[in-house]
């Protein structure tokens, strides 16, 4: 078999280009068109294209504009377990572009037939052949000559791999763009020969399923799958180990089996957050593609197979500046630098998520990088063992918690697990400076094996100070197959997974050999290992010429110079408006708060409310409790009272003066609402102090200690943030709204995701703060936490207040009843009550044998309890009720908070 597609076939391919056009129109299509706004029409056409052996292929095809102009074509790939339908969006854009772009469904995938090969030269490798002569044939694609149009290939992962395969099995490819894929896939799947199960089992499984018409008649259950690959996958899986067959099969259907004829331009886009593809299949492809004499751009996106962000939106752009640059000829798309690699740089404090930054070099420095860096690592030799069976295993990378892991870096996550007795741990010196690696570390370990042969697992830690959780960048690990380890043992050079991540000054590099890994078979036989380091370093590439883009500049900073002349302006003309603001009221200077009328519409409402004509008063020393259903209008209320949006009506008053953004009075109120954002790799104490020198207040005032004394966060606030507790991180956020303690202080739900002993440290925290002759607002749907650490509540209901005063007065409100019941009532008797004379409402308690009955002004106990007989309930006992959530529920009329 010529898994080549070389020879007499390529030869006679040009001649037969009408032939197989005519072949694959045999197939119905299906025209649409899409519009977006004022973009150019997209017109879409479906067709089942016949192709070698008789299968048939699902296809589309996106043109858009002038119908009679010539235009490049661009075939667009899938990724493995999809379908044509994924890709629709970027063919759209493509589309728009000025380009014609076909799309399919690989073989075996969607609603295309046949069996998936794994990107077989004879079947899926031929079909896209087959696409680019029915290309051919369109008349509104530009040809460079008869039979031969202007084409590239993308696509992702499975789609990456054969827009390579096509540039080398078809000359008419003129320039590609894969991404996240693979140039030798036996090298992906056996590493080192070591099978990586955990992901070669997600691979195959779900292709294996044995779906409908794809069953074969003798229920082979290789479902999708070729019969050869079904049967190498059940028997490396079976044996734990990869034999030289099964490497043979994937590597003949691999890129690199053909790489020495991809001669075309290449964009390759790898992902960093990959422990299936990782950052070396990539920089193999490279290497390459430009000894051939091939254009060759590298790009690392933050995300990968294990998730995270995959940057479409630019990735997309940039592989149309590609194209536009090598289809088009167009010498003036800019199709970025020569490497160019994404760097998380923190945390957006608007919205927690982590903020990406590009850092570009003119040259790609390989996975060597261009400088070197040795740090020593401590020596002698460290005994483990391998577990029989290979279990428990380690954890490093879990397929999809890449998301986790691309924000290892800046948030101090990790999900790497390594159990005690089964690795082997070499630890750094602190760094005197800060080192930035890009690229593959590497370092030389003596290893001994009992067993004469040994299966290690190799990744580099990043540690933090003072016992600071590590981190396992991108949660990558490298698989080390040794032989001939026994007697005096072996020296082995490992090289270690490409990464690019900042290792800070003051942080330790930690060296670990493991035994097992999740997600790889480790030898099932038990056996003693020992590993020492020769030379006693750890090689670290550095890539200097590589630079991090500064910060994109804010929009503020285009706008503010026009902007700050039209606030002026404003400022000029409303000068007499602001100077008749409200005065202080002297009466209310020692009032924390008075909200008299309080009223503020919905967004484009006229007559929908989110507060409406509410009227409170809170004195010093009260913690009050600001409860409602979700609905009620609490965090607009708050809003306001901070002065982050303006009521439509209605007054606020702290401490005598009028609320408005902005006010100096302000200063007076801390907030706590929904937590708050603190840097991961600093401690307590340290986020406190920048907190506040961000204020621009002196130091003085912060009263750091008196606030964290009422915190009680005690010897933690030496550690780094990232080692926090949920409850922590709550009461460091409670100590940050103290700071400078302020003699009003808000908080706003400050118990969610606390356990109960951290609720009740959290409840401590409110009462010892009030104490001090200060004020504490808390809005909390927790009833009995609201119950045992309030003073006085607010009740509110669809916008308006319904009760006001002590908890004690609420609760024990002489106007609500629970009535003990011997029986259960019907629901149709519930209501009777409620329609009572002097009855406000009637609903069920908790325990379904009482009712909590509320009167109106003129209702009484001895009346309530002659209609109850009347109606023949079966009164058992009449009193007032004592909890709070019985109280609040009477109070709304059921509706639950």
């Amino acid at each position: 078999m010529d898994l080549r597609l070389g020879g007499a076939w390529r030869r006679g391919r040009r001649w037969a280009a009408g032939a197989a056009v005519a072949v694959l129109l045999a197939g119905a299509g299906t025209w649409s068109a899409v519009a977006s706004g004022g973009e150019p029409t997209v017109h879409r056409q479906d067709r089942m294209m016949t192709m070698g052996g008789g299968v048939r292929v699902d296809t589309s095809y996106f043109t858009a504009g002038d119908s009679g102009e010539k235009r490049p074509a661009v075939l667009l790939a899938h990724g493995f377990g999809g379908s044509k339908a994924d890709v629709r969006g970027e063919a759209e854009r493509l589309a728009r572009g000025g380009y014609a772009v076909l799309t399919w469904s690989a073989r075996g995938f969607g609603r295309s037939g046949g069996k998936i090969g794994l990107n077989s030269a004879d079947a899926e490798v031929a079909d896209v052949s087959r696409l680019v002569d029915w290309l051919a044939g369109r008349s509104e694609v530009r040809l460079d000559k008869a039979g031969d149009p202007r084409v590239g290939v993308t696509g992702a992962s499975y789609g990456g791999a054969v827009s390579l395969l096509a540039a080398a099995h078809d000359d008419r490819v003129d320039a590609i763009a894969p991404q996240i894929t693979y140039w030798n896939l036996a090298d992906a799947l056996f590493p080192d020969g070591v099978f990586k199960k955990l992901w070669t089992g997600i691979f195959f499984t779900s292709g294996s399923a044995d779906l409908g018409a794809r069953t074969s008649a003798a229920g082979t259950g290789c479902g999708r799958f070729e019969k050869d690959l079904c049967a190498m996958y059940r028997r490396v899986a079976v044996s734990g180990e990869p034999d030289a067959a099964a490497r043979k099969l994937l590597e003949e259907r691999s890129p690199s089996a053909v790489g020495e004829r991809i001669k075309v331009p290449t964009l390759i886009a790898q992902g960093q957050t990959d422990s299936l593809f990782p950052l070396g299949q990539a920089d193999a492809m490279a290497r390459q593609i430009r000894a051939n004499g091939a254009p060759v751009d590298v790009d690392w996106l933050a995300g990968g197979h294990d998730g995270g962000d995959m940057e479409v939106d630019r990735v997309t752009g940039r592989v149309s500046a590609w194209f536009d640059r090598y289809l088009k000829g167009d010498k003036s798309a800019d199709t970025g630098p020569a490497f160019r690699v994404t760097r998380t740089g923190g945390v957006d404090s608007t919205d927690g998520a982590a903020t990406l930054r590009g850092a570009s070099g003119a040259t790609y420095p390989g996975l060597r990088g261009e400088r070197r860096v040795s740090v020593p690592l401590k020596s002698g030799t460290e005994t483990f063992e391998n577990p029989p069976g290979g279990g428990p295993p380690s954890i490093s990378a879990v397929p999809g918690l890449g998301s986790v892991s691309s924000l290892s870096s800046s948030l101090g996550l990790s999900v790497a697990l390594d159990f005690p007795g089964q690795f082997a741990r070499f630890d750094t010196a602190p760094l005197n400076r800060s080192v930035h690696v890009t690229g593959s570390p590497a370092v030389t370990a003596h290893v001994t094996s009992s067993t004469g042969k040994a299966v290690l697992f190799a990744k580099v830690y990043d540690a933090g100070p003072g016992g600071a959780r590590e981190v396992l960048p991108s949660q990558l690990v490298t698989p080390v197959k040794v032989t001939g380890a026994g007697g005096a043992g072996k020296d082995v050079t490992i090289t270690l997974p490409a990464i690019d991540h900042e290792v800070q000054k003051g942080h330790r590099l930690r060296l670990v050999l493991s035994s097992t890994d999740l997600g790889y078979a480790s030898p099932a036989e038990p056996a003693t290992y020992k590993v020492s380091l020769s030379g006693g370093a750890l090689s670290l590439p550095t890539a200097p010429g590589v630079e991090t883009g500064a910060a994109p500049l804010p929009s503020w900073v285009w706008w503010l110079p026009a902007g700050a002349a039209l606030v002026a302006a404003a400022l000029v003309l409303t000068a007499r408006r602001r100077a008749s603001a409200p005065a202080p009221d002297p009466e209310l200077a020692d009032v924390p708060l008075v909200i008299t009328d309080l009223s503020k519409k919905y967004a484009k409402s006229t007559d929908r409310y989110a507060v409406r004509d509410v009227s409170f008063r809170v004195e010093q020393g009260q913690v009050l409790g600001l409860l409602g259903p979700n609905g009620a209008g609490k965090t607009t209320t708050l809003r306001m009272l901070m002065g982050l949006i303006r009521p439509d009506a209605g007054e606020i008053r702290v401490f005598g003066h009028a609320i408005r953004p902005g006010a100096p009075v302000l200063s007076r109120v801390g907030a706590f609402v929904e937590g708050a954002g603190f840097l991961p790799h600093l401690s307590g104490r340290e986020n406190l102090e920048l907190y506040w020198r961000a204020t621009g207040r002196p130091a003085e005032d912060a009263h750091l200690e008196e606030a964290l004394e009422i915190a009680g966060l005690g010897d933690a606030l030496a550690r780094a943030v990232r080692t926090y507790s949920q409850g922590m991180r709550q009461r460091l956020a409670l100590a940050q709204a103290m700071l400078g303690l302020p003699d009003l202080l808000i908080l706003d739900e400050p118990t969610n995701g606390l356990d109960p002993p951290q609720i009740r440290e959290m409840r401590e925290v409110m009462i010892r703060y009030a104490r001090g002759g200060r004020t504490v607002i808390v809005s909390s749907h927790l009833l009995a936490e609201v119950e045992q650490s309030c003073t006085h509540l607010v009740v509110m209901d669809r916008g308006r207040l319904v009760q006001a005063g002590p908890v004690a007065e609420i609760v024990g409100s002489g106007d609500t009843l629970l009535v003990g019941l011997g029986g259960e009532i019907a629901d149709p008797v519930v209501e009777k009550i409620a329609a009572l004379d002097g009855v406000d409402s009637a609903v069920r308690a908790d325990d379904g044998l009482g009712l909590l009955v509320r009167l109106t002004g003129t209702g009484s106990a001895t009346r309530l309890v002659a209609d109850l007989v009347r109606l023949d309930v079966p009164v058992a006992s009449v009193g007032p009720h004592r909890r709070l959530e019985d109280a609040f529920l009477t109070l709304i009329g059921g509706t639950p908070a």
